[in-house]
Parts: structure tokens; sequence; C-alpha cells
């Protein structure tokens, strides 16, 4: 059986990893709903600018443009995930092996 101080730490140790983790999930479902704001953001700015296209050339001139970008945003947007996701685990890791990570 484990000793009263050795089972409150390790309820501390559960009780702060669970605070932990819901702030990371918050974290990441705000940059997830960032990602989602500026990506409707660029997709209206496109749609404006394929109103005002003046022909079938040009309205797919802005069609190119607006895929090409939003590739590129995905791509970032994907990596800035990835990366925080790598970052929690780290931390949780951390947690784990009794390490202090920033």
């Amino acid at each position: 059986m484990l000793e009263p101080d050795k089972m409150k730490a390790a309820g501390d140790a559960v009780r702060e990893g669970a605070t932990k983790a819901a702030e990371n999930s918050a974290a990441l479902s705000m940059k997830v709903i960032d990602h989602a704001e500026e990506n409707s953001r660029q997709a209206f700015a496109a749609l404006r600018a394929a109103a005002k296209a003046g022909g079938v050339t040009e309205l797919m001139q802005v069609q190119s443009e607006y895929v090409r970008e939003q590739g590129t945003r995905s791509m970032a947007q994907v990596r800035e995930i990835g990366e925080m996701i790598a970052a929690f685990g780290r931390q949780a890791m951390s947690g784990l092996s009794g390490k202090k990570d920033g």
C-alpha cells in the first residue's frame, strides 16, 4: 500500500496533468478556430475578386491564385498544429519524468 505522502503526490500529479491537458486542448481549439476564421476571410476575399472579374480569363486567374495560396496556408496551418501537439507531448513526457519543461 502506498504511503499517504506518495498517494497525495500521485493525486497532485494526476490533477496537474489533467489541468495541463485541458489548457492544451483549449489552446489547440482556439488555434483551429483562428485558422478557420482566416480561411473564411480569404475565401470571401476570393469570392469578391471573382465577382469583380472582367471575364473568364480573369476569373480563372483569381481561382488559381486562391487555390495556390490556400494550399500554402493549409500546409502552414497543419505544420503549426503539429508543432503544438508535439510540444504538448514533450510537456507531458517531461511531467512524467519529473522534469519541468517551460
